[in-house]
């Protein structure tokens, strides 16, 4: 485990470097014991692309199937393996928690408050996150400052004490035209979503498209505040 110091050393050293140097650091670091969770949209394409051309066989790649997703994201989880030649692991809820939830509270309780959105997302992605991070020491995301402001000041290397892993998000510094531009460049497989007006795609029934002058993560949970839209992955409070 890093130390506080040891973090904001590095911090230091890479905040104006490429995001392939710190996943060459990271990789000769913590080989075999780093997993990428990947969302399969945009920021996450660009950096499975960019893992792929470094050293694919020093990550593991998992993906959350919520049992909510999109017919598309299926279609951009299957174009992604067959094209990096990789086996993204789709990591799903324990059913029998997902039946307690539902029966309770209903199949679309999400839409009656926060706190029972946060429960569904906590069943949904939470929990299976948590299984697929046991046992590692780095948590690889595609986080960006730009992406919300419940993200403004996401470090590019955290410690993340409520899942007890060192996290590091190699495109923090990114903006969205940055992550397009690696896209076109580098003809970067993406979600058939994003020509439709979705930046932002999660789950089928908490997702909608936005128009030209909406904040790129207004589609997600947009019955809500900005201030309450995250899933409980990335938890501000615990930031260290």
């Amino acid at each position: 485990m890093m130390s506080k110091l040891e973090i904001t050393a590095l911090n230091e050293q890479y905040i104006n470097k490429s995001p392939e140097a710190i996943l060459e650091y990271v990789f000769n670091a913590f080989r075999g014991d780093i997993v990428f969770s990947t969302s399969l949209q945009a920021e996450d394409q660009v950096l499975t692309d960019m893992i792929c051309k470094l050293d694919k066989s020093a990550v593991n790649f998992v993906t959350l199937d919520t049992g909510r997703m999109f017919e598309e994201t299926y279609d951009i989880l299957h174009r992604t393996n067959m094209r990096y030649k990789i086996n993204i692991q789709a990591m799903f809820p324990d059913n029998k928690k997902v039946e307690e939830m539902t029966a309770e509270k209903g199949i679309n309780l999400f839409y009656e408050s926060v706190e029972n959105r946060k429960l569904c997302c906590h069943i949904r992605k939470t929990l299976p996150l948590q299984r697929a991070l046991k046992g590692h020491h780095i948590w690889l995301t595609g986080l960006r400052r730009s992406q919300s402001v419940t993200r403004q000041d996401i470090p590019m290397v955290e410690w993340d004490d409520y899942h007890q892993i060192i996290k590091i998000n190699p495109l923090i510094n990114w903006t969205y035209e940055d992550i397009w531009e690696y896209i076109r460049t580098n003809n970067v497989p993406y979600h058939k979503l994003h020509d439709q007006g979705y930046p932002s795609i999660g789950c089928q029934p908490c997702t909608r498209a936005v128009s030209e002058d909406e904040d790129i993560r207004a589609g997600r949970w947009w019955w809500e505040n900005p201030e309450s839209k995250e899933c409980g992955l990335h938890i501000e409070k615990n930031r260290k």
